[in-house]
């Protein structure tokens, strides 16, 4: 068994059951951390999380859905337990592809399906790998919650300024700032509860937020800040040719459901948008009980009930011409 994370007995945001450690190796060689939660056998969920998050961040979703599916999540490059990137080229859509792909083949057997959702950069990293043998082999259906796939910064509301060049340039240097961001405070909560939870979000589950993005390296958060403010991925989406449903908080302000909107009209097979009232860009934590439902939704779709034909074939009908033969012969 791996580390724990978080005891099995508490039940606040953050807290991890004990998981199955796999190491993921990429393309280039980088070690991606991985957790493996549940029974083996089970239907099989992938979470991928997003900027300055980690496996925590998925917490709740991880306790209740391990209960009976097989649940996989992994530390994007920089998080949590994953190294971060050697040198700028790790920093890069191709590499968060990479390294989803990886993650697939080391936890998934051959022909296994698997639901994905990603959350705002791992959505990200969905979009990018859309082509990907291993996503095309291992993905059943997708869930994207407040991501978006171009004009990360130009559209974003953190800075409650007019919409123009002087608000994106300011938005990605705050975005991109180098400062260390220390220890938790009543101050940093407040911030951090402005810039990316809904004003109603509960105390706790801003704390838990917070104890997650203040435990990103500097490093991490800058290189992959700049790869999000240069994102374009509208040929990703367009490749998402699987079933894909998209959420978003209506309180956004880091993808404000702009985004969202425009992912369900482009995807080529959109299943739903689902705008949750109040949320912000934390849904997984703000709306765990919505987030997790949405996920068990598309397993019973898209797994299960594709499952259940083969498991319940009925018994070989024999023809018609034999049955009257045998039935001939038990009557001489």
């Amino acid at each position: 068994m791996s580390r724990l994370f978080g005891s099995p007995a508490r039940s606040g945001p953050g807290a991890l059951p004990y998981g199955r450690e796999v190491i993921a190796l990429s393309a280039d060689g980088a070690r991606v951390h991985v957790e493996v939660y549940g029974p083996e056998d089970a239907p099989a969920v992938v979470l991928a999380h997003g900027w300055t998050c980690s496996i925590a961040f998925w917490a709740e979703q991880i306790r209740d859905l391990a209960r009976d599916h097989k649940v996989i999540a992994y530390d994007q490059r920089g998080h949590g337990r994953t190294p971060a990137p050697v040198d700028v080229a790790g920093y890069s859509t191709r590499a968060l592809a990479d390294d989803l792909e990886a993650v697939l083949g080391a936890t998934l057997a051959p022909g296994e399906r698997a639901v994905l959702a990603g959350h705002s950069m791992g959505g990200m990293t969905v979009m990018a790998a859309a082509t990907r043998p291993a996503f095309r082999e291992h993905a059943a259906a997708v869930l994207l919650c407040s991501t978006g796939p171009s004009r990360l910064v130009a559209e974003s509301l953190v800075l409650p300024l007019p919409a123009g060049g002087a608000r994106t340039r300011l938005t990605r240097a705050v975005l991109g700032a180098r400062a260390p961001l220390g220890p938790v405070t009543p101050l940093s909560r407040r911030i951090l509860k402005y810039a990316t939870m809904g004003p109603a979000s509960a105390p706790e589950r801003v704390d838990a937020c917070a104890r997650i993005v203040h435990a990103c390296p500097r490093r991490a958060r800058v290189g992959w800040s700049r790869v999000l403010a240069g994102l374009d991925l509208g040929t990703g989406v367009r490749d998402l040719t699987l079933p894909v449903a998209v959420l978003a908080g209506t309180a956004d302000r880091l993808t404000p459901p702009v985004h969202s909107r425009g992912l369900a009209a482009a995807l080529p097979q959109c299943v739903g948008l689902e705008e949750l009232a109040g949320m912000g860009h934390m849904t997984p934590v703000e709306a765990p009980e919505a987030v997790t439902a949405r996920i068990r939704d598309l397993v019973r779709t898209y797994i299960t009930a594709e499952r259940k034909p083969a498991e319940q074939k009925p018994a070989e009908q024999k023809p018609a011409e034999q049955k009257s033969a045998e039935q001939k012969e038990e009557a001489a």
